[in-house]
């Protein structure tokens, strides 16, 4: 095979004409005499590509004027914290749903700040389904219901966004934001690390509504207060240039390829081919039901786990890198990102049966 395919589950695989450019800018950005790794995050040209980038990606998402755009730093998992202190304000309860790790890791981090409901949890079948949202045990004087709509690691997505009626809905996009067309008026509150879909570790985006962003609590570091942040234009420390700049190429190449609805039809598209071929084989497994399986994060086991090296030495040496399992529960796992094009599921799906057959 003469080419090699990506499928780490974050940092994820970028768009080449993206990695092209920002090697071309790398000495120099815009004619500044500077790379962009040196300018000034207060620089009349950074400024620009600030204001662009945010116009660009409330276009992608059809983000509502009532919502606040925040470039930030530290990845998701400062969000499990920075999220309650935001949010919780005087009622200092939360509804949390827990279908999978980084849900559970959510949990026990809002648990140091307030009382955490789990109105449901997957965790005794091994994380492997979406509870019915009508069995949910919900608190209607929750702050607000949190849910993770894609669980990286074992591969459970949400079909359906949760009705949470007048308590706002927070959710931890990071393996499923800019994969699909998103309805950002029925979220109070998203954040998403920039690492799988939007770019490079090192910059975490949040998107949170007007009307909780005088929620935060006085204990809150300066630097996670949501409404400070948004007054700061996310500037209230130096900014992650570098990963706001790769977000900014990103997003142009997003909508240079049709945008959120051209990307969510070959997404579909290329989970489903996956799908399809672990379901026709009595070699590979998937554990999870069809209703909620994601179209980022694809797990399969074989049928013996001694091959499971083997498996991964060949399937390097046939240029298809990053699908070990997560330490956590083992196995392979294919992330099929924007940047995977559909070759690479094709390269997989031949190399998969190939290697079937030769344990025959």
């Amino acid at each position: 095979m003469s080419r090699h395919y990506n499928f780490n589950a974050g940092p994820a695989v970028l768009p080449e004409v993206v990695l092209e450019q920002a090697r071309d800018e790398m000495l120099e950005w815009r004619g500044c005499g500077a790379s962009v790794l040196e300018v000034s995050h207060r620089s009349a040209g950074f400024q620009a590509l600030a204001q662009d980038s945010e116009a660009r990606l409330r276009r992608l998402l059809a983000i509502p004027d009532n919502y606040r755009v925040l470039f930030l730093q530290g990845g998701a998992q400062l969000q499990f914290s920075a999220l309650p202190l935001n949010l919780l304000g005087a009622t200092a309860r939360a509804d949390y749903v827990d279908t999978g790790i980084w849900s559970a890791k959510a949990i026990a981090e809002a648990r140091r700040f307030g009382q955490v409901n789990v109105v449901a949890s997957s965790e005794t079948s091994g994380y492997t389904h979406i509870p019915p949202e009508q069995d949910w045990s919900r608190d209607s004087g929750a702050a607000y219901l949190y849910y993770t709509p894609n669980e990286t690691i074992g591969g459970v997505e949400f079909q359906f966004v949760p009705d949470s009626g007048a308590v706002p809905l927070a959710a931890d996009m990071t393996s499923s934001f800019l994969s699909r067309p998103l309805a950002v008026e029925r979220f109070g509150a998203i954040i998403a690390g920039a690492q799988k879909n939007a770019g490079i570790a090192g910059l975490t985006l949040v998107i949170v509504r007007d009307d909780l962003l005088d929620r935060a609590s006085p204990v809150t570091p300066l630097i996670m207060n949501y409404g400070l942040q948004a007054a700061a234009a996310s500037m209230l420390n130096t900014a992650p240039t570098f990963a706001w700049y790769i977000a900014d190429l990103v997003f142009k190449w997003l909508e240079a390829e049709g945008g959120m609805e051209a990307l969510a039809e070959r997404n579909r598209r290329k989970a489903e081919k996956l799908y399809a071929g672990i379901d026709a084989s009595n070699f590979y497994a998937n554990p999870v039901p069809a209703e909620c399986r994601s179209w980022m994060n694809v797990p399969f086991t074989l049928a013996d786990s001694i091959l499971d090296e083997e498996f991964l030495r060949r399937s390097g040496e046939a240029g298809l890198m990053g699908l070990k399992g997560h330490r956590s529960v083992g196995g392979m796992r294919a992330s099929l990102y924007n940047a995977m094009p559909e070759s690479g599921v094709d390269a997989l799906l031949d190399f998969m049966q190939d290697f079937e057959r030769h344990q025959g």
